[in-house]
């Protein structure tokens, strides 16, 4: 049975830095994308950042030019390095990895990210 571990969240001020990481456990033959997501209180979730099996990213808005998300196919563990962190940013950060075949999705618990200004 897969599961997703999540760690790295936590309080910083604005202006500061985080690294997420997302590590699986069990076997997956191929993690075909990664994706981190975050949901605010009150609001939708959002998705934050892409990386696709041949390291192809893609970014919300919001985050372009402050996150980098990088994967270790290896560990089957994907990052977030969240900088110039913003009060805007505060929320729970989820995991998702995404096979192809079969098709299936797979979800962390989710970690806190609080930033204070």
């Amino acid at each position: 049975q897969v599961q997703l571990v999540e760690s790295g969240g936590g309080l910083v001020q604005a202006g500061g830095s985080l690294r997420l990481s997302c590590a699986a456990s069990g076997y997956i033959f191929r993690l075909d994308i990664m994706n981190w997501y975050r949901q605010a209180p009150g609001k939708q979730r959002e998705l934050v950042a892409t990386i696709f099996n041949g390291g192809n990213t893609n970014y919300a808005d919001s985050v372009k030019g402050r996150f980098t998300i990088s994967r270790d196919n290896g560990k089957n563990t994907v990052y977030l390095q969240m900088n110039s962190l913003k009060p805007e940013d505060t929320a729970v950060y989820s995991c998702n990895f995404q096979t192809f075949l079969p098709p299936t999705n797979y979800w962390g618990q989710g970690t806190q990210v609080t930033v204070s200004s």
